[in-house]
């Protein structure tokens, strides 16, 4: 026999033996989390406006140089002898509940825009949204300011909620907060302030 076909002998006998010792339990899919939280954000704020991947196959070298089809071809076969946990969980943000609370923040992120560009207000490492400088605001406007941030934070609090209900975990509703508090920040415009995890205002 070959040596690579004592290899890929070896290597299958490896998959079986670990396939048999694994226990699949359903986790956070913070991946699958990451990806709604930017769809949802992305429907708020509207679409993203990063740097689109370059094109062009970056496979097809990789493909070429020995063994690189047999390594490939046994990572598929052991991702289905061995299903990964997160392709077992399917993250659900069409609720009703959620669809309602979307459209609500929505309406809101018109009036909220010109008071993040000012500074006004801030996103928090927390997945809210806060008062930053309050003096940035017309005295006039202060008030409905007000108004907005404690709507848009009660909107906020209850989507984590409803995400995690309606995926049947409501114990991800935690984690379904960082996510989001993550991916508000990182979806921000430039000009717009967050809370850091020590608490300092920074300027994206």
């Amino acid at each position: 026999m070959s040596p690579m076909r004592w290899i890929t002998a070896g290597l299958a006998a490896f998959c079986l033996a670990l396939a048999a010792c694994v226990t699949i339990n359903v986790y956070f899919p913070a991946a699958a989390a990451e990806k709604a939280a930017d769809r949802i954000i992305g429907d708020i704020w509207g679409p993203e406006k990063g740097p689109k991947p370059e094109g062009g196959n970056t496979q097809g070298s990789v493909l070429r140089e020995p063994g690189a089809v047999l390594l490939a071809s046994l990572g598929g076969a052991l991702d289905f002898v061995i299903p990964r946990a997160e392709a077992q969980v399917d993250l659900d943000i069409s609720s009703p509940a959620i669809r309602t609370l979307t459209a609500s923040m929505k309406a809101r992120a018109a009036e909220l825009d010109p008071f993040f560009a000012s500074g006004a207000v801030g996103l928090t490492s927390d997945g809210l949204v806060e008062i930053r400088d309050a003096n940035a605001v017309a005295l006039a406007d202060r008030n409905r300011l007000k108004k907005l941030v404690a709507d848009e934070n009660g909107d906020r609090s209850s989507l984590y909620r409803e995400i995690a209900t309606a995926n049947g975990h409501a114990e991800w509703e935690t984690d379904i907060r960082s996510t989001f508090a993550e991916r508000w920040i990182a979806n921000a415009r430039p000009g717009w302030y967050y809370k850091n995890k020590s608490g300092a205002w920074t300027k994206k």
